[in-house]
Order: C-alpha cells, then sequence, then structure tokens
C-alpha cells in the first residue's frame, strides 16, 4: 500500500550561510494494505515532514514515495488532488470550520469532491453513527468536547472512502480516558473498513495499544522498526529503550531499584520479560516449589499490544548461591527473559 524508498528532506537554513537542514535522511518504509502502522520520535525527529510526504504536502528531496499505486513524490495537479482523495489526514488539533455544525463539518470535503445533496446526506448519516456522535449533528465546535471534535474530524476524513488515514499526533491534545477511546474508534474502523492507518506519535502508550508494527525516528532517520511485540521484547537502540519503558515499566520501578542496596543487602534482583502465552504461566510458583530460596515481587507490568501480550516482573531472589545459580538456570528454561539486573551479595 505504501513505499517509501530512500527519501530525504532538506530543508534551508534561517541563516544566510547555514548548511541545509536534513528534517529526513534516508528513510525505508514499507506498508501493508490493511495495517495500522506507527511512527515515533520525539520533537524533531522528522517524523511530521515524512508524514507529510505521504500526502504530498511536502516532496522529498531525494527518494521516492509510493501511496496505492501512485508515486505522490512526482505527481502534480489535477493526478495529485486525485490521488488525496485517498489519503485523508486528521490533526492533533482537529482542524474543524468552527462556523459550521457537526454535520456541515463533516460534509464538507463530498461538497468540495461535487456530491449530490441527497448523497451527501446519507454519507453523513453513516459517517455519525460510524463515529458515534448521534444527537450531535447540529452542534458547533464550541459546543463539542475535546474526544467529540476529534471524531468529527474522522468522520470528515472518512467522508470520501480513502484508502489511508494519516494521524498527526491525533490523540495528542486529549485526556488519558478520551485518548483510549479514540484509539478504540481507530482500531474498529480499521477492522470494519480495511483501512491502512499511519500515525505519529510520542507515546508509546499509542503504539502500543492499536500498532501493529513501528518504526522509531531519531535525528531523521529510522534507527529501528518491526512488529510491536519483537520491539517491545528486544528494543536495539537506546531511544527505543526509553519509549518501550513508559509502557512497561511503573514509575516507581527506578526508585525501588535505587534503594535495593539498603532493602534487600543480600541476593540478586532479576527482570523477567514475558512474552505471548508465558504471561500466563506460574513462575513464581515454580520457583518457590523447586528451589530453597527466598523471593520478593518488587514491580511488575503486563501490557496488551495488537500482537500478543508483553509483561515485565522485577524479582528479589535470597538464597545460598548455588541454589541462586539454579533457580536462574530454571528461569531461562521457560521461554522468558532473564537478565540479572543487580547483585546486592
Amino acid at each position: 500500500m505504501i513505499t517509501v524508498s530512500k527519501v530525504s528532506k532538506l530543508f534551508k537554513s534561517s541563516l544566510a550561510k547555514g548548511e541545509p537542514i536534513k528534517a529526513v535522511d534516508s528513510v525505508d518504509i514499507s506498508i501493508d494494505k490493511g495495517e495500522i502502522f506507527g511512527i515515533i520520535g520525539y520533537s524533531g525527529a522528522g517524523k511530521s515532514t515524512l508524514i507529510r510526504m505521504l500526502n504530498g504536502l511536502e516532496r522529498p528531496t531525494e527518494g521516492s514515495v509510493l501511496v496505492a499505486g501512485r508515486e505522490i513524490s512526482r505527481i502534480k495537479g489535477a493526478e495529485l488532488r486525485s490521488a488525496r482523495q485517498e489519503i485523508s489526514m486528521i490533526f492533533q488539533h482537529f482542524n474543524l470550520l468552527w462556523s459550521r455544525t457537526v454535520e456541515e463539518n463533516i460534509s464538507f470535503p463530498l461538497e468540495i469532491a461535487g456530491v449530490p445533496a441527497n448523497k451527501r446526506k446519507e454519507r453523513v448519516s453513516e459517517l455519525i453513527n460510524l463515529v458515534g456522535l448521534e444527537g450531535r449533528e447540529r452542534a458547533y465546535p464550541s459546543q463539542l468536547s475535546g474526544g467529540q471534535k476529534q471524531r468529527v474530524g474522522i468522520a470528515r476524513a472518512l467522508a470520501n472512502n480513502p484508502k489511508v488515514l494519516l494521524c498527526d499526533e491525533a490523540t495528542s491534545a486529549l485526556d488519558p480516558q478520551t485518548t483510549d477511546s479514540i484509539l478504540e474508534l481507530l482500531v474498529d474502523i480499521n477492522k470494519r473498513l480495511g483501512l491502512t492507518i499511519v500515525l505519529i506519535t510520542h507515546e508509546m502508550h499509542v503504539i502500543r495499544k492499536i500498532c501493529h508494527r513501528v518504526a522509531v525516528m531519531e535525528g531523521g532517520r529510522v534507527v529501528e522498526q518491526g512488529r510491536v511485540l519483537e520491539v517491545f521484547r528486544n528494543p536495539t537502540a537506546q531511544i527505543t529503550k526509553r519509549f518501550v519503558q513508559q509502557v512497561t515499566e511503573p514509575e516507581e520501578t527506578k526508585p525501588v531499584l535505587d534503594h535495593i542496596g539498603v532493602r534487600y543487602p543480600k541476593g540478586k534482583v532479576i527482570q523477567l520479560t514475558f512474552i505471548g502465552e508465558s504471561t500466563e504461566s506460574p513462575l513464581i510458583t515454580g520457583l518457590i516449589r523447586n528451589f530453597n530460596i527466598d523471593v520478593n515481587i518488587l514491580q511488575g507490568k503486563i501490557s496488551h499490544t495488537q500482537n500478543g501480550p508483553y509483561g515485565t516482573l522485577f524479582i528479589h531472589v535470597d538464597g545460598k548461591s548455588d541454589e541462586i545459580t539454579r533457580a536462574i538456570t530454571y528461569l531461562n528454561e521457560q521461554q522468558v527473559g532473564v537478565e540479572v539486573i543487580s547483585n546486592a551479595d
């Protein structure tokens, strides 16, 4: 559905003799039809520039962008306008027309496309039901909550039956509960319509909740990409590890581990990583029954991704050295990740 090949984007420096700024640097990405693909990075990583090249709002300095069989990076004029009918976008700050009602906002792209009034009315009604805005048809944006405004934005983006939906930090302005409801709506739309969704964010929670695959950007480059569960399981880039920690480790974990030497002067602290079915394994019970050691659970969390569950657990084990070694060998045999992160002995 989408192929980004060797794409770079340079902007002129604001300084008279300054070097050009490379916002995107030799990026290769392939996105399948019907996939929810996430692009994550901090401010300045290049993700917004990259997504704008998917609908022709920016043109690459080098490389090509192919979307739904059209080379967006090369077409112009009427052909580009036609291609954009198949590539819709929703935004962080909604970009609604404040003088128009909900139904008039949703109808707007249909008016531009020349759809007859009776067909517009029918389509708007379908979309209002799809995004859960029944009863709010004649409300103005100023009368809506943030989540409702974003639902209007989503309905408007779907008006012309696009093949691709681009989401530019679409939940960043929303509270956590509303964010979850919007993400659930996007998953529902993806499943119902088979829509390909590309979203950019700086929040790993968003990636974890709805994406099938993810690309991590830093300094204009994609430093890591793959299935979300695999990236969670084995992050290689340092920035990816930081993102993964946002959702796999409770905030209290670091203070607990920092003070581990005071609380547990002996033994070892071990981080366990669970993937898929292993999250349901009675691992701690097995440790206690099979080995003469004491086991204390320090912190733990299970996160659910589109590819399956992922969990981390920090434990402290204490006992004779050879018994702890046997216990660690046992853990390594249980299809879980094992990392000794502190030796308190």
